[in-house]
């Protein structure tokens, strides 16, 4: 496992010696791992060095508790990128990091610094916003009572003012970014809530800033949100009838 985290979200290849040195382990037996892990197809051995192999990305969609998720959203998230022709994304909450597991792109999205299966704090995104928002009180104070990072020029770190925003984003079911996350970006998001008001994830939409303003978009991206979450109910209804608990 040392090894295959030791590959960052921008390597392709790594060769021995920079395993290694990411890993701690001696030579011979980053060595001798390597050549479990491409017996095992966890790992592709190139001409440059090692890269992780597809096998990986089977195994984990088939693991993935998300992909449920993303396939009910799918559709609201289309019916977004056709209305705004901006990005969209879908995200969960992972400890105190967006997890995004969903994004429509275009020809023309802006360059954010969100990937599929990438991770940023919650604090400097609106989904992020959205999703701490909605998360329980616990969980609300121990992140404002640690650190926040400032990822751009604008990125809220007073946490008296991101509690605020977090109540203004719960009152009124959407959450804004403006050039938080990275210069030039604006973002609105609403949560997609559990049958307790938790958000089991977010969905967003995201512009430059000068063609971009998220409150124009802040309806569309509520009924969206809200969109996936009729469906998820119904569809947890349907598999309770089907399998009735004893």
């Amino acid at each position: 496992m040392a090894v295959l985290h030791a590959f960052g979200p921008e390597d392709r290849t790594l060769n021995l010696a920079t395993l290694g040195r990411r890993t701690g382990l001696s030579k011979s037996t980053v060595h001798r791992v390597v050549n479990d892990l491409v017996s095992a197809r966890m790992l592709d051995r190139t001409s440059a060095g090692f890269r992780l192999s597809g096998h990986l990305f089977e195994l984990g969609m088939r693991a993935s508790v998300e992909r449920s998720l993303a396939d009910v959203a799918m559709p609201f998230m289309e019916d977004l990128y056709e209305f705004t022709h901006e990005t969209v994304h879908l995200a969960v909450r992972e400890g105190f990091e967006v997890v995004y597991i969903a994004k429509i792109g275009g020809h023309r999205q802006a360059a954010a610094p969100s990937r599929v299966g990438g991770r940023l704090p919650l604090h400097c995104t609106a989904i992020g916003k959205a999703l701490l928002a909605h998360a329980s009180a616990d969980v609300i104070d121990a992140y404002l009572g640690r650190p926040l990072e400032r990822r751009a020029s604008r990125t809220i770190t007073a946490p008296g003012l991101l509690r605020r925003q977090l109540s203004e984003a719960a009152d009124h079911g959407v959450a804004f970014e403006y050039e938080e996350s990275a210069v030039g970006l604006a973002c609105v998001a609403a949560p997609i809530l559990d049958t307790d008001s938790t958000a089991v994830a977010a969905i967003s939409v995201t512009g430059p800033t000068p063609r971009f303003d998220p409150r124009r978009h802040a309806h569309q991206v509520r009924a969206a949100a809200g969109g996936v979450q009729a469906t998820l109910a119904r569809r947890d209804a349907q598999l309770e009838n089907a399998y009735p608990r004893d």
